[in-house]
């Protein structure tokens, strides 16, 4: 039988504890099925003495996860830390250079700086493996780059952050404002105590990224990904989205057309009968379509130790097995370099809340300025009476260019009848 595979896990938090359970529950089973043992060697975290609820006395201790670059008995470095920076970036880049490969569930650096290390890699000959930074427990990378690699692919969406979903199905389902649910989450575990990368979209951003590269064979363009989150989604806008058959998600969508890669991240209204309105809670969902497979749709938990922890594992024993492939699929050599499409391009419907004094002349005033600028309207409501003599005016427009959409509601924004910034929220017909 093959050597055995010897690894490093630098990070033992929820997801490297994990790890560690998986390697060891299944020791057998996966030497079985990669034909090969593989076996923890080193292991790396700040805190020695902390019970994590797993045996670590058989592993060498390291205070420094980058003294892993310098073991001759280390075959592959796991980097469980997190950041785009820091040691996750310098772990990556010296573990590469020393001839180690290297696996991680860090969307944020593949995010950044996966070109750089896919090209890095290449040149060492060792593998990147990334898939627990995308979709958790779904194996979206390997569908994409392997399943569907006979595919000339034009578009990837999906739901990529459990904490936000969670959020807007539990304001759905009990009728509770933004702040409140988010306060549940955070007692729940759904949310962290700084929930900005969740609730702003920056992690959904990261995610869209790398599978963009991966759809696409394109190098990873994060700074061009558009990106808003669900701080301002009310509980009268989930409302209004049922009563027009509508359901609020966040999500990422990637598309590559004649003008360029188009990446972007913000809440959309999704028609309910859409299998991705349907997803509830924590999960994640990802559709690709592509031409000769239509469309395919993919749906687990987005995060969690076992979940996590299960695609890092993964990602180990195809190295096991001697998968060591481009980082993308592609020659990192052969990635291209994208022209990215601003959201300001982008055509479609929205849905606009407005917040406004309940007087005579309002009315005429908004469609005034929505004539100037010649945007049509499929549907208005007027709903409500607030303590303070104002109301919620509720428009669905038709087709239009963001760009135009933008320079109308700043129109509207200006009115002195209007209490707060109007929202508007892409209606996309997936």
């Amino acid at each position: 039988m093959s050597n055995p595979l010897r690894i490093a896990v630098a990070g033992l938090g929820t997801v490297g504890v994990g790890v560690v359970k998986i390697l060891e529950t299944h020791k057998d089973l996966i030497q079985s099925r990669c034909g090969r043992a593989i076996e923890i060697v080193a292991v790396s975290a700040n805190n020695r003495v902390r019970d994590r609820g797993v045996d670590l006395t058989g592993y060498q201790w390291f205070d420094n996860a980058l003294d892993f670059a310098g073991l001759d008995d280390v075959d592959v470095v796991v980097e469980l830390i997190g950041g785009s920076d820091g040691i996750a970036k310098e772990l990556a880049q010296k573990s590469i250079a020393s001839g180690k490969s290297f696996v991680t569930a860090n969307k944020a650096l593949i995010a950044h700086h996966g070109a750089t290390l896919a090209n890095a890699a290449q040149e060492a000959g060792v593998a990147v493996r990334y898939e627990a930074a995308v979709a958790g427990g779904i194996p979206i990378i390997k569908a994409i780059g392997e399943g569907l690699a006979a595919n000339r692919l034009n578009l990837v969406y999906g739901i990529l952050n459990g904490t936000c979903n969670y959020i807007l199905t539990t304001m759905e389902a009990k009728g509770q404002g933004f702040d409140e649910v988010l306060a549940e989450a955070q007692r729940l575990g759904y949310a962290e105590a700084d929930p900005t990368f969740d609730v702003d979209g920056i992690d959904t951003a990261h995610k869209l990224a790398i599978l963009s590269s991966v759809a696409f064979a394109t190098e990873t363009d994060f700074d061009h990904v558009y990106t808003e989150g669900i701080r301002r989604i009310e509980a009268v806008d989930i409302e209004y989205a049922r009563e027009i058959g509508y359901r609020i998600k966040l999500l990422g969508i990637s598309r590559l057309t004649d003008k360029g890669l188009e990446q972007r991240v913000h809440p959309a209204m999704v028609k309910v009968e859409e299998p991705i309105a349907q997803v509830e809670e924590a999960f994640n969902a990802v559709v690709a379509e592509g031409d000769f497979i239509d469309r395919t749709f993919y749906q687990g938990r987005g995060a969690g130790q076992g979940p996590t922890a299960s695609a890092v594992v993964a990602d180990i024993i195809d190295i096991a097995r001697g998968h060591s492939g481009p980082a993308f699929f592609v020659p990192a050599d052969q990635l291209t370099k994208a022209k990215p499409v601003s959201i300001s391009e982008h055509e479609g419907a929205y849905y606009i809340r407005l917040h406004v004094q309940e007087k005579s002349g309002v009315i005429a005033d908004i469609t005034s300025v929505l004539k100037d600028h010649n945007v049509s309207l499929d549907v208005m409501l007027q709903k409500g009476h607030e303590q303070d003599g104002s109301v919620y005016i509720v428009l669905v427009t038709h087709k239009i260019q963001e760009k135009v959409l933008s320079e109308a509601l700043a129109g509207i924004g200006a009115l002195s009848s209007v209490q707060e910034e109007p929202l508007a929220i892409r209606i996309e017909n997936l």
